[in-house]
């Protein structure tokens, strides 16, 4: 009994750690950028196109990445992986600290998306796939909870850098605090040794069963789920502030009220935690999925009225608070933990590269439509088409 104990401790020691370097990870090489990029275009006579564009390439490369570095971890393990990563991430930093020119930006952030795929959520659950069997879906969430804080922490510690000292510098500091925090955290707790030899064989561990994987039209139906709900939820995020501008609010009211989404974001995957014994990882995504399209119809009707965009916000909020967990959980349900990490890092690709192409679709409808009524009723219908795909995925294999 205590030599179980002992290594139930170990395990969630592996989460504690994550759920730091989460944090630093999300918080550094995802969210800061939208804090410095305006000072960094204007340093480097860049148009804000430009800018963003450096941050998009990174996007590309993380889903590009997501694939190959699962299975690694699936066979090595996640400590030499993760641990690079964060080494990266601070070199990579602090190179971004000192470009001059746009190509060296594209450079630089090409690179930090290589660093994305090796820190962030996806490599963080295979990690976890690795010690947890049963308590998976806990641990994921329970990661998730941490990781909810990385903007709340990052946004304003960045912004009281760039503001106190210069863009430059604050980029310095968060090179810093990788090298500091993420890397040792990484190369003590994180698992050294990949699935046994003896482990059965995963779903996605050679190009047979990667080709098995894409010939099941479960795994397609859940991939277009995933990548249509990442593909909405990427161009709300780039545009909800214009959104609710459009709609009458000031500049001020409109920022207030986009930054009841983060906690939001928190609450559902609070909810998800307590009333987890209660319904399966797939019945979650249902739920999750169609409330996300009923959150963007409400924005569209909301017509200036503060109350209606709180609404929207609790609903829109949750629902992207609880797929982050789905997108780690249901995958396993179907499939099994065997060989996780090549498994979640395929259906990853395209959803990341979603990610990358959400702010771009999200002007696209705009210049069609000419108003962001138009906007948001078009992403509603995508979230629609994503929450039906999801049903046709896992309904065969629903528990509960």
């Amino acid at each position: 009994m205590p030599e179980t104990d002992a290594a139930e401790g170990r395990r969630w020691r592996v989460v504690a750690a994550l759920g730091v370097t989460q944090i630093v990870s999300w918080g550094s090489v995802y969210y800061a950028f939208a804090v410095v990029m305006d000072a960094a275009g204007r340093d480097l006579g860049a148009s804000p196109p430009a800018v963003v564009g450096a941050y998009s390439a990174a996007l590309l490369v993380s889903g590009l990445v997501a694939a190959p570095v699962g299975r690694h971890i699936d066979r090595h393990g996640a400590r030499l992986a993760m641990t690079a990563g964060s080494l990266g991430a601070a070199l990579l930093l602090a190179a971004f600290s000192q470009v001059t020119s746009v190509w060296a930006l594209y450079a630089v952030w090409a690179g930090l998306g290589a660093v994305m795929g090796l820190v962030l959520y996806e490599p963080a659950f295979a990690s976890l796939a690795l010690v947890f069997r049963a308590d998976l879906r806990k641990a994921i969430t329970v990661l998730t909870l941490a990781g909810g804080f990385a903007s709340t922490v990052f946004w304003p510690l960045t912004q009281w850098l760039a503001t106190d000292f210069g863009w430059r510098e604050a980029v310095l500091v968060l090179a810093a605090i990788n090298l500091a925090l993420c890397v040792p955290l990484h190369a003590l707790f994180l698992p050294a040794k990949g699935r046994p030899a003896d482990a059965p064989a995963g779903a996605a561990d050679d190009a047979a069963g990667r080709a098995r994987l894409v010939a099941d039209r479960r795994f397609r139906w859940l991939a277009v789920a995933f990548t249509l709900n990442m593909l909405a939820f990427a161009a709300m995020g780039l545009h909800l502030l214009a959104m609710l501008k459009e709609q009458g609010f000031t500049p001020e009211k409109a920022a207030w009220l986009a930054a009841l989404v983060g906690p939001m974001q928190v609450a559902g995957r609070i909810a998800e935690f307590a009333f987890a014994h209660r319904a399966s990882p797939a019945r979650v995504g249902e739920i999750a999925l169609f409330v996300f399209p009923v959150s963007l119809a409400v924005l569209a009707f909301a017509g200036g009225s503060t109350w209606a965009v709180v609404a929207f916000a609790i609903l829109y909020g949750a629902s992207n608070g609880v797929m982050t967990i789905v997108r780690g959980t249901v995958p396993a349900e179907i499939w099994g933990r065997d060989g996780y990490g090549g498994l979640t890092g395929l259906m990853a690709t395209p959803v990341l590269l979603a990610r990358a192409a959400g702010p771009f679709a999200g002007a696209g409808i705009l210049v069609a439509a000419g108003g962001y009524r138009t906007v948001s009723l078009a992403l509603a219908a995508v979230g629609v088409a994503s929450w039906a795909a999801f049903a046709m995925a896992v309904r065969p294999a629903r528990k509960g």
